[in-house]
C-alpha cells in the first residue's frame, strides 16, 4: 500500500516509541521571490525538510504518541543522537513519569510511584508494592542488551526513530506561514487515505521540521523537534543505582 512522507514520518517516530515518515506534495505554489521556499511546490519543501532532519545528529522530541501493544499514548520528551545517547522522560497514558538516560551500552531508568503501578497491571497488590518499594524514585541500571531494555533503549537512536521517515512519495500540500514556538515555519498537508498529516517547516535556516501531527482516531500522533545539532546532556547518575542485571531482573 502506498504510504506518504507525513504518515511515513508518524510512524516511525510511533514505531520506535512503540515513526516512518511521508509529507504530503502539491502544485508549485504562488510564491513572491522573497518569501520562503520561493516557487518550491510543498512535495518539494517536504523532500527537503525530511533530507535535513534525518541528516541532522541529534535533536529532541517532545509530544505524544499511540502505543498499540497497550492501546494508549506514550508522552515523551528525549534529547537523542546518532550516537544511541538519551536524556528525558517518558509516562504511558500520563500517568506517572520515568526518568530515561542512556549512554555507552548502559540504560539507567528512574521510574516513580504512579508510573510502575501503571506498569504493573495484571500483578497482584503484594508484587506491585514490592516493586513499588524496591524502585520507586531509585535509580536503576541495565545493559542496553537486558531482555527489558531493548524496547526502551529503541527512543534513544536517532537513527532508528526516523528509519524510513526519508522514504516513500510526497504529494504535500503548501500552506500558509506561521510560528512554531517563535520560529518562522511554512505548513504542509497531506492525506493518507482517511488519515490527514499537517507539517511545519523551518523557513530560516535549515529547513528542520518543527513539528508534525496526525489527525488519526486510531494512531494519533504529535510530536515537536528542536534543539538540532546541540549535544545530548547524558551522564550517568551520581549515588545509589540498583544493578538490576545483578540481581537477575
Amino acid at each position: 500500500m502506498r504510504r506518504t512522507a507525513l504518515a511515513a514520518l508518524c510512524l516511525a517516530v510511533a514505531a520506535a516509541a512503540g515513526v516512518t515518515g511521508c509529507l504530503p506534495g502539491g502544485s508549485k505554489a504562488d510564491s513572491k521571490p522573497e518569501e520562503p521556499f520561493a516557487g518550491l511546490s510543498g512535495s518539494e519543501i517536504a523532500e527537503r525538510a525530511m533530507k535535513a532532519t534525518t541528516g541532522a545528529s541529534s535533536l529532541r522530541m517532545r509530544g505524544d504518541v499511540y502505543d498499540d501493544e497497550s492501546d494508549g499514548m506514550i508522552r515523551l520528551d528525549m534529547a537523542l543522537d546518532k550516537k544511541g545517547t538519551c536524556a528525558g522522560t517518558i509516562s504511558m497514558n500520563g500517568t506517572g513519569k520515568a526518568e530515561l538516560i542512556k549512554t555507552g551500552d548502559t540504560l539507567y531508568l528512574k521510574p516513580d510511584e504512579a508510573f510502575l503501578r501503571a506498569q504493573s497491571k495484571g500483578d497482584s497488590k503484594d508484587e506491585t508494592d514490592a516493586v513499588v518499594s524496591f524502585m520507586a524514585g531509585k535509580w536503576t541500571k541495565t545493559k542496553v542488551t537486558g531482555k527489558d531494555a531493548a524496547d526502551i533503549s529503541g527512543f534513544c537512536d536517532l537513527d532508528t526513530v526516523l528509519a524510513g521517515a526519508d522514504e516513500g512519495t510526497t504529494d504535500a500540500e503548501r500552506g500558509a506561514t506561521t510560528e512554531v514556538d517563535g520560529v518562522p515555519a511554512v505548513v504542509l498537508r497531506e492525506k493518507d487515505g482517511k488519515e490527514k498529516y499537517t507539517a511545519y517547516v523551518a523557513t530560516s535556516g535549515k529547513p528542520y521540521l518543527l513539528k508534525v501531527t496526525s489527525s488519526s482516531k486510531k494512531e494519533p500522533v504529535t510530536i515537536s523537534f528542536t534543539d538540532y545539532g546541540k549535544p545530548v546532556r547524558a551522564a550517568a547518575p551520581q549515588g545509589k543505582v540498583i544493578d538490576l542485571d545483578a540481581l537477575g531482573g
